[in-house]
């Protein structure tokens, strides 16, 4: 079986990428993490009980660098080579959503402390942790963070992340960061903190010249769209492109037709024609670090509520900074030309057009310079 070193380099001999060595350090550390987790016996086996005991906890990584270095490419190849049971990859956002869920469902049950609980079903469920975009903007996430990790450590739980800050910035400036501190300490003694903060922007440098914005609606358009998709995602133009269904809240879901390594295809009429709202368009904005929407149509009164929806839609991408493709009928400026509600318009008209420059282009995803 090639191990994971031998995976990565087979990639770069096959030109899918470039020879890199802060990523080569990272992938020996990760190549380490997983024959470390995948030496230990399954839980319950004969070899398990000999041991007597719970085996040592496998140390965790913590990776940090600019937009575009590949963190997330690596961990994704890490996560999908570990053979081992009992594991998740989670969008760190998410994950703490859902923490902050359970922990409501244990306090109401009276009977205690919260944490402990959710720290010892969460061990249960999973012995990887793997995190995409480590990112503190909240006093509620950074109030719970130290406890709740040094409980998944405590009980064996690997944890595998990545994130555009060092430890030491995480929620800087951040409401009552004393309550976060604990938590920093925590990455440095119990994680391997590894840096891949070289120059190189392999995300921005994927899209190249590429036009991002392409009028009109047409095969010409859906061309270049695809080509874009090819290449972020490195997937053959033939091959069959998975969807993803994204859970929203109250039970409600969303169907995204198209998604792969953090791009999201969309259209227009499902997400703008159809009853969504900013629930929908933030748990987007999110999860993927690209999206792509086809078949804008022009908009006006006539349309009046699709027109709204799509300016919610690009609020929520505009704020947690995923870059935009799309194909329309017609250019931003002259998307919305005529009649009530084109002066609405002009901000979101004006946001199209920022997101089209370089500056914009080379944001990191997240919303995490907006401490709260």
């Amino acid at each position: 079986m090639p191990t994971f070193i031998n995976h990565y380099e087979r990639l770069i001999a096959a030109g899918e990428l470039k020879a890199d060595e802060d990523q080569r350090r990272a992938v020996l550390q990760l190549s380490r993490v997983k024959e470390e987790l995948e030496a230990i016996p399954p839980r319950g086996s004969v070899i398990w009980r000999a041991l007597g005991r719970k085996p040592n906890p496998v140390r965790g990584i913590y990776m940090w660098g600019g937009v575009g270095r590949g963190k997330s490419m690596l961990m994704d190849i890490f996560y999908d080579n570990a053979k081992i049971n009992r594991k998740r990859r989670a969008h760190f956002h998410e994950f703490m959503i859902e923490m902050h869920a359970r922990l409501r469902i244990e306090r109401d049950k009276e009977k205690g402390d919260p944490i402990p609980p959710v720290v010892d079903a969460i061990a249960d469920e999973s012995r990887l942790l793997c995190f995409d975009e480590m990112v503190v903007n909240n006093m509620a996430d950074a109030a719970i963070m130290s406890r709740l990790f040094t409980g998944l450590i405590g009980a064996g739980v690997t944890i595998i992340t990545t994130s555009n800050r060092i430890p030491q910035d995480l929620y800087k400036d951040g409401l009552n960061r004393a309550l976060f501190l604990p938590f920093i300490d925590l990455i440095s003694d119990k994680l391997d903190i590894i840096s891949l903060n070289g120059p190189t922007d392999y995300r921005r440098e994927r899209l190249g010249d590429a036009s991002i914005w392409h009028s009109p609606n047409g095969e010409k358009a859906t061309t270049a769209l695809s080509e874009i998709f090819f290449r972020l995602t490195d997937y053959a133009p033939d091959g069959e492109v998975p969807s993803e269904t994204l859970h929203i809240s109250e039970g409600r879901t969303l169907i995204i037709p198209r998604s792969l390594k953090g791009v999201a295809v969309v259209s227009f009429k499902k997400l703008c024609a159809e009853a969504r709202g900013a629930a929908d368009y933030l748990a987007i904005a999110r999860k993927y670090h690209s999206v792509i929407m086809v078949g804008i149509p022009k908009l006006g009164p006539e349309n009046r509520n699709e027109a709204a929806r799509f300016v919610t839609f690009i609020d929520a991408l505009y704020e947690y900074k995923v870059k935009f493709m799309a194909s329309a009928d017609a250019s931003p400026d002259d998307l919305y030309e005529t009649g009530d509600g084109k002066f609405e318009f002009e901000r979101t008209v004006s946001r199209l057009l920022e997101m089209q420059s370089e500056e914009y282009l080379s944001y990191g995803h997240g919303n995490e310079d907006q401490q709260i």
